[in-house]
C-alpha cells in the first residue's frame, strides 16, 4: 500500500510530532503542506491529511490543499489533528470535502496540542508538553489499526 501524510504544523510543531509518528507506522511518505502538490497525490493508495485547528477549522493551507485535488476514485483518506480542545468535532468540513472528491475517509485521529494563541500566551499556554507521549502512542494505535486494515 502506497501511503502519503501531509500536514500542516505552525506554531509548536504539535502536528508534525503526531505525523512522524503515523508516518512510522505506516512506514508512509511525509511530506509538508509547503512541498505537496495536488496532482501528485492521487498515486498514493491511502493519504493521510493533518492540520493544527485554527479558529475552529483545519489550517487554511491544508484546506486550499484538499479543494485542489481531482476528483478520484478508489482512494482512502484519513484525517488527523492537534488543538487546544482536542476530538474530531472540527474535521466534518475536511471530511465534507474529501468526500464530494471521491475519497473514502476511514479514520480520524485528535489529540490535544500546546496552544499559545493570542491572551494563553500570556499565561504560558494550555496543554504544555502535548502531545504527549501518552498521545503519541494513541497516535500509534490508530496508524497500527490503519496498517491492519489496508495493507
Amino acid at each position: 500500500m502506497k501511503t502519503l501524510v501531509v500536514y500542516a504544523s505552525i506554531h509548536h510543531q504539535n502536528t508534525e510530532k503526531v505525523a512522524k509518528v503515523i508516518t512510522e507506522v505506516l512506514g508512509a511518505n511525509l511530506v509538508p503542506i509547503s512541498q505537496a502538490q495536488p496532482d501528485t497525490l492521487t498515486a498514493y493508495d491511502l493519504i493521510g491529511f493533518g492540520s493544527g485547528i485554527y479558529f475552529m477549522k483545519f489550517h487554511k493551507t491544508l484546506l486550499q490543499l484538499v479543494e485542489a485535488l481531482p476528483a478520484v476514485t478508489g482512494k482512502r483518506a484519513f484525517i488527523f489533528s492537534t488543538s487546544g480542545e482536542g476530538g474530531i468535532q472540527r474535521h466534518a468540513t475536511v471530511k465534507e470535502l474529501l468526500m464530494n472528491r471521491g475519497f473514502s475517509v476511514v479514520g480520524e485521529f485528535s489529540c490535544k496540542g500546546w496552544n499559545t494563541w493570542g491572551p494563553l500566551k500570556l499565561v504560558g499556554g494550555t496543554n504544555k508538553g502535548r502531545p504527549n507521549a501518552d498521545d503519541l502512542e494513541e497516535a500509534r494505535v490508530f496508524a497500527r489499526g490503519l496498517k491492519e486494515k489496508y495493507s
